[in-house]
């Protein structure tokens, strides 16, 4: 098994669940490859006794008796006993519970969505269980995890029966920058990693797969452009596992923001959808999933939110996906895609832009910490974009932060093959003016780039900060 990186906050607040003196129910959400099990595995090594069970994967013919049935034979497989066949999630559960009742024990069911989705009948025996048994333990620790975070989000977080049992939830994100760069020896370049960043994110399972002995274009060409590599067979499965419904839907909205962020409305305009339609349902699903992100601007003046939003494809697998492997499928089953390099891929330069920003986005608070911003002292950070209106120009703004002290930093993203010159000067200065109010800040403008910037540029003076993209690396 490949060394464990990172997840040191979530394995924090795992351990502190053990030192209470009463038992713990948590749950583990998250999209699909982001490290779960995983992270439950390194938890489980401080147990005495860990248990594990985890449901068929869905497919059209897997019945509610066939997932039982699975739960039935795992029982046995845990606890080392014959196999018994029980007819109801009820007496499975019984047995499980009746072999947890005391010790330092980690109970874990994985894959929650699919192992009881279609039966009608097993949240709330899985409430009994907990109430009646799970609880009764103080050494207990009891993890329901899934992929299928909307539906763990209306059927166990959002239901009364679940209300006031739940210690607590996380979420698991990508990996920061800083646990990225572990998946290499210290004298790999800044610029493979970057190249590799694009198109993995910072997903763990894409980046195990990584060798550190080949190039970042042979790493690409064998995940990506060889029949059979782990991300050219990857997007078809995705939805299906994850929303356990038709994925026709969303799908079509990811190929719509694989160009750029919308808002609602041009996504609507865009789907040729009714006003009434079910549209924000499935923006809210693919956000919770974690391949969307819904980006707020806001009132400068008072802090607050605005309605007006923009959706942005924040997965770069999936991105990199819609815009390379999917339309080349057929020529790399074959075997005739060749990739002779990243560059040499059609609107690269723009598309490594779209990534770069995720990256960033990201990994905010790293910008914060090279900034000397404290999380406590920021109003709200975000992309920022206004509408064009009689009093004020357009605007948009790649990441703009305000704090409490009266003060804007307006930061722009820069990726080029070539040195930024001073004319990104005028550029985000027209930003800056278009701002309501912005006489009234002390606005300050931050250029983050990759290729590196003129000298013309360093000695204007117009930034506050020009930070390169190896200081986000350090």
């Amino acid at each position: 098994m490949p060394k464990f990186l990172g997840r040191e906050e979530e394995l924090q607040r795992l351990h502190e669940a053990v030192q209470k003196k009463s038992s713990s129910f948590v749950i583990i959400k998250g999209r699909r490859r982001i490290g779960k099990s995983r992270l439950v595995t390194e938890f489980s090594k401080s147990f005495e006794k860990s248990y594990f069970f985890s449901a068929l994967a869905p497919d059209k013919t897997t019945t509610p008796q066939h997932q039982l049935n699975e739960f039935c034979r795992q029982i046995a497989q845990n606890f080392k006993t014959p196999v018994a066949q029980y007819q109801d999630w009820g007496d499975a559960f019984w047995a499980v519970a009746e072999r947890v009742q005391t010790g330092k024990v980690l109970l874990f069911f994985d894959e929650i969505s699919w192992m009881g989705s279609q039966d009608p009948t097993f949240l709330a025996k899985i409430k009994n269980l907990w109430d009646m048994h799970l609880k009764l333990n103080p050494r207990l620790v009891f993890i329901l995890c899934g992929s299928a975070s909307a539906w763990i989000e209306k059927n166990i977080m959002n239901s009364a029966g679940f209300v006031g049992r739940i210690s607590f939830t996380i979420t698991l994100r990508e990996l920061s920058i800083n646990d990225c760069i572990k998946f290499w020896p210290a004298n790999i370049s800044l610029y493979e990693k970057l190249q590799i960043l694009a198109i993995t994110g910072g997903d763990p399972r894409y980046l195990e797969e990584i060798n550190p002995k080949q190039s970042a274009v042979e790493n690409i060409k064998k995940l990506c452009f060889t029949e059979g590599g782990l991300l050219v067979e990857e997007y078809k499965q995705i939805f299906s596992d994850i929303f356990l419904r038709e994925s026709t839907i969303y799908n079509k909205i990811t190929h719509i923001l694989a160009n750029g962020s919308k808002e609602i409305q041009e996504i609507k305009d865009e789907l040729n959808l009714n006003a009434s339609g079910r549209l924000p349902e499935y923006l809210w699903e693919l956000e919770l999933a974690g391949f969307i992100t819904r980006d707020y601007t806001w009132n400068l003046k008072t802090g607050v939110d605005a309605k007006l939003s923009k959706y942005r494809l924040s997965d770069n697998y999936l991105r990199f996906y819609l815009k390379y492997i999917e339309k080349n499928r057929d020529k790399i089953k074959r075997g005739n895609y060749i990739l002779k390099s990243l560059h040499s891929l059609t609107e690269w330069p723009q598309i490594m832009g779209y990534q770069f920003e995720n990256l960033l986005l990201n990994n905010r608070s790293k910008i914060h910490k090279i900034l000397g911003i404290h999380a406590a002292d920021i109003v709200s950070d975000n992309p920022y974009f206004q509408r064009k209106t009689y009093r004020y120009p357009g605007c948009q703004i790649d990441y703009l932060i305000q704090t409490k002290h009266n003060t804007l930093y307006i930061c722009e993203f820069k990726f080029s093959k070539n040195l930024v010159g001073t004319s990104v000067i005028d550029e985000i200065q027209t930003k800056i003016d278009s701002l309501p109010g912005h006489a009234k800040y002390s606005c300050r403008p931050v250029l983050i780039h990759v290729n590196g910037v003129h000298k013309e540029l360093e000695e204007s003076d117009f930034f506050s900060a020009i930070i390169g993209v190896e200081d986000l690396f350090r």
